[in-house]
């Protein structure tokens, strides 16, 4: 590194429907980070793709129920895939391609895919630039519901019952699909999850209680993404657990977890609830015995590894009535926003948000590139 400042691309935005909640992550994650140390460099990728370098005066916060969105305006910019380079280049129509310099990490806030899915990461490979969380596999694994609970079964970790919709399935046998996903439970009168199997943020996703309200509720999950998940509802607490890659060579570390308590007119941890009307609390760490907080950090530390994750990531359970630990996902780019759970059960444990944002940078740093 040339420079006398760690030179950190923060990218955000993205192509995906979890664009705002990226803008909203990165304006709180770019006011975190040290300044004499780090020099940071906003790139916004717009929802068509593009990618800018993003002015000082973007709006990156919900102000008043509105979204913050990249509108693509500002220098256009390209990534070389040229790993003696790790350059930015500037492409403004009709002048010479500018090289804006060396960038020694990204920090790849973007949820959702075509970000937290493994593509941005297999580029940034291919570019040999070091960069913040997941690689290529783990991402993709860690995006897809589906092959995620696969990899955890095999480990002989404890998932809940699912089916699996996907595209072909779906409109070439759609009965035998909606028989299966009765099968669940709502025979028994349970309800079910639909989810897209490639999403977050709680973006898409139907609580079915009723057979005729299947159809509906798998083609509003089809919106967000062609192969879609749906899960048996499990009665229990939602717990959720932050894990960070080990200092050096050490472990992986869990933090001290949480209680997502929901509040209001909502039936599950909904987009609205989330973000917007203020309707969740975090119970750090929940009311539950020590033995059982310490059980739930070592899953979700083996959830992570299992996948061969690195950076970060959150672990959600449910803790069912009679003790169980159920695994419900990951996600391996979480929600650095103020109301996200990730920094506030770090903070908890004794790692503050500078000092979190601090500590992904400097791993990620340390990491070599290439197949690791």
């Amino acid at each position: 590194m040339s420079h006398s400042k760690i030179r950190v691309a923060v990218v955000f935005g993205g192509r995906s429907s979890e664009h705002a909640i990226s803008c909203v992550t990165a304006g709180a994650v770019m006011a975190a980070i040290d300044r004499d140390r780090y020099e940071v460099v906003p790139i916004g990728i717009a929802r068509d793709g593009r990618w800018v370098l993003a002015s000082a005066g973007q709006r990156l916060a919900i102000e008043d129920g509105r979204l913050p969105e990249v509108d693509g305006t500002g220098t256009a910019l390209a990534l070389p895939f040229d790993p003696a380079g790790r350059g930015l280049i500037a492409v403004a129509p009709g002048e010479v391609p500018a090289e804006l310099g060396e960038v020694d990490v990204v920090l790849p806030l973007l949820h959702g895919p075509f970000g937290e899915d493994g593509t941005i990461q297999g580029m940034l490979d291919l570019a040999g630039i070091r960069y913040v969380g997941a690689g290529v596999l783990a991402s993709a694994v860690g995006m897809d519901k589906g092959f995620m609970k696969l990899v955890w079964q095999a480990q002989g970790l404890p998932v809940g019952p699912y089916v699996l919709v996907g595209d072909r399935e779906w409109r070439r046998e759609r009965k035998r699909k909606i028989d299966e996903i009765k099968e669940l439970g709502l025979d028994a009168g349970q309800a079910v999850f639909v989810k897209p199997a490639r999403a977050g943020s709680s973006m898409g996703i139907s609580r079915v209680t009723s057979e005729d309200a299947i159809e509906a509720a798998v083609e509003a999950a089809r919106e967000h993404d062609p192969k879609v998940i749906v899960e048996a509802a499990i009665e229990g607490r939602e717990i959720e657990c932050g894990v960070l890659q080990g200092e050096g060579d050490g472990p992986a570390e869990a933090s001290l977890p949480a209680e997502v308590l929901t509040s209001g007119d909502s039936d599950f941890y909904d987009f609205e609830t989330k973000y917007l009307d203020g309707g969740t609390t975090m119970s750090i760490p929940p009311d539950l015995p020590e033995a059982a907080v310490e059980e739930v950090r070592r899953i979700a530390v083996q959830a992570f590894e299992a996948l061969d994750c690195e950076g970060l990531a959150r672990v959600d359970f449910f803790c069912t009535p009679d003790g169980r630990w159920v695994l419900n996902e990951i996600n391996t780019m979480p929600g650095f926003t103020p109301a996200s759970a990730f920094p506030q059960m770090w903070a908890a444990t004794g790692l503050d948000y500078p000092s979190l944002v601090d500590r992904l940078i400097q791993t990620a740093a340390a990491r070599t590139t290439g197949l690791r």
